[in-house]
């Protein structure tokens, strides 16, 4: 990449109020579908024996370079590229700060978790462990020596584990379960040094500490993530991104990581690799359509565009890079103590647990599994339904009971709703619910649906202020009490706690068919659909959210849905 390229830069254009309105409004909860490959800039040249770069292409077109585009941004001098690189520094200098404050923290919270096992099991004062009848140890040792080993150890454990990768911060399970893998790791260690010692331990003490000390880890990385994602929906602690791609490859790139603030990308600008010509909205040339983001730059020289941007993290659409060897100058351009680069594969709706990277030649592979639905992990499913829903019918029963009576009392017809909708394979099934609606609720919506259909949904018809909902109703499905009797469908086995929502036959009728992939698990009674929107999802939303659940099942995954409708409940978001 010529270094003279960097004064040819143009100005990026002003952002107008417009622009920057309607890209707020595209934040919304919803799920993320990208998934990003992080590539660390090297710290040598073409020497450097690894290539950083995060998808396999083919090596065959090195020689083809990327078409340039026309240079957009402003010149500017040495001192001011100097002054916006000391500014870049200092914005990527939150990731190390909040590290370090990590380290801290877990240190803090061992202590007093090691501390509590030991008065709590022993009392205090100088309990000592006895010596080893192997001799391995001849004397005895203090159990505050053995806490504060534990301590250290514990903590060079989640190091180990990356669970302060800044890659890692703030989404996903990744953090979560490299804790429990480094403490599970641990108490692995600590027990078989201990049997091949004959270092007597006191097992009460132990069986306190690591339990104790993984959910105390757990919860405070978790409010530390609140604390994160306060912070980024503020505009603050996030990585400033440039996309890099074809014009349509960088409008889907915006929009998906708009989609998860909690994740830390602003999209700051966007550097085209296919040029000026034939763009999409001619009232805004310099601008993506619908956004604040401006257009820009040139893909020899993302250092540059970095600089003049105001940027520190590269975003490229792995469909669009045609030669390895610009990648490969990508990386070799960029500081590694300022820049950070990620190549976004385009593989949509994938999860993480069905992409294994596997180095060939140089090259990163990406495996990605094809969605399994083994028997084991059906049973499992399957009894934690059974359990999980029996226990929720015993402990509800009394709001089950005050809410039937409400419904009876307040307004004439049926306590129950039941209808006939589609599940597992396809079978049909009757779908109890308490009634929320007008007894004559069906002959009504036929008028409802051709006066008024909720927008962006042709197929489900949702809408607020529906005339068909009675006062107890309104309330119910505010906090989804309505949902409840749902437990006895899940109970007798005809659904399950989390999975796709259960259709009605008519709908059915109206599918594509790939959304028939939907009826491969058995419906829920919450999903990743009640979880991202509810009723204020589009149609194609709420298919991509069901088929993502389909084809990435997990039980993890599931206690995370199960939790977050929890919250979304309370909450009573997009409950109408």
């Amino acid at each position: 990449m010529s270094p003279q390229a960097h004064t040819e830069r143009g100005p990026w254009p002003r952002r107008p109020e417009a622009h920057s309105r309607n890209r707020r409004g595209l934040r919304t909860k919803k799920y993320s579908s990208l998934i990003g490959a992080h590539v660390t800039p090297p710290t040598s040249g073409p020497a450097t024996s690894q290539i950083p770069v995060a998808t396999a292409t083919d090596d065959s077109r090195d020689s083809d370079m990327l078409p340039s585009v026309e240079p957009h941004f402003a010149q500017t001098s040495s001192e001011q590229n100097a002054r916006v690189q000391r500014s870049n520094k200092r914005r990527a200098n939150w990731r190390q700060g909040y590290a370090q404050l990590l380290v801290l923290t877990d240190l803090a919270i061992l202590a007093v978790v090691m501390v509590g096992a030991q008065l709590v099991w022993l009392g205090g004062g100088n309990a000592a462990v006895p010596a080893g009848g192997s001799g391995f140890i001849s004397s005895e040792v203090s159990y505050w020596l053995v806490s504060t080993v534990i301590v250290v150890g514990w903590a060079w454990m989640l190091s180990l584990f990356d669970t302060r990768d800044y890659r890692i911060l703030g989404s996903g399970f990744e953090e979560y379960r490299g804790i429990f893998n480094a403490s599970l790791m641990l108490a692995g260690i600590v027990s078989i040094f201990a049997y091949l010692s004959a270092f007597e331990l006191a097992r009460g003490y132990v069986l306190i500490a690591f339990p104790v000390g993984t959910v105390a880890l757990l919860l405070s990385r978790w409010i530390g993530r609140q604390w994160l994602v306060r912070q980024r929906k503020g505009g603050n602690l996030q990585a400033r991104v440039l996309l890099v791609g074809s014009r349509y490859s960088v409008l889907d790139l915006n929009r998906d990581l708009s989609r998860r603030e909690a994740a830390g990308y602003n999209v700051v600008g966007a550097c085209l690799i296919d040029g000026k010509s034939g763009e999409l909205d001619p009232n805004s040339p310099d601008f993506l359509p619908g956004t604040d983001v401006p257009i820009g730059g040139n893909p020899e020289d993302l250092a540059g565009s970095l600089d003049a941007i105001g940027a520190d993290t590269v975003v490229i659409a792995g469909n669009d890079v045609t030669s390895t060897q610009w990648l490969r100058e990508v990386g070799w351009d960029l500081d590694p103590d300022r820049h950070f680069l990620i190549v976004a594969p385009g593989l949509l709706d994938v999860g993480g647990p069905r992409i294994v990277t596997r180095p060939v030649a140089g090259l990163p592979l990406l495996h990605v599994d094809s969605p399994k639905f083994t028997r084991m992990g059906l049973l499992l499913k399957r009894a934690f339904d059974i359990l999980v829903s029996g226990l929720l019918i015993l402990v509800l029963s009394p709001l089950l009971v005050g809410t039937a009576i409400a419904v009876a009392v307040t307004s004439p017809g049926g306590v129950f709703f039941k209808q006939e909708r589609v599940g597992y394979s396809g079978g049909r099934f009757t779908m109890w619910k308490f009634r929320s609606m007008r007894a004559d609720a069906e002959e009504v919506l036929k008028k409802l649906q051709s006066e008024r259909r909720d927008a962006g949904n042709d197929i489900l018809f949702k809408m607020k202020d529906d005339p068909r909902i009675t006062k107890v109703g309104k309330f119910i499905r505010r906090y989804s009490i309505d949902e409840l009797p749902q437990l006895f469908n899940v109970f007798g086995g005809s659904m399950s706690l989390v999975g796709p929502r259960p259709p009605l036959d008519r709908e059915v009728k109206q599918y594509e068919d790939h959304v028939h992939r939907r009826f491969m698990v058995k419906p829920g009674i919450t999903g990743l659909w009640q979880v991202s929107g509810r009723s204020n999802l589009t149609w194609e939303e709420t298919v991509r959210l069901d088929l993502y659940y389909v084809e990435n099942w997990s039980m993890a995954g599931d206690f995370v849905i199960l939790f977050r409708t929890a919250r979304a409940v309370v909450a009573s978001e997009g409950a109408y």
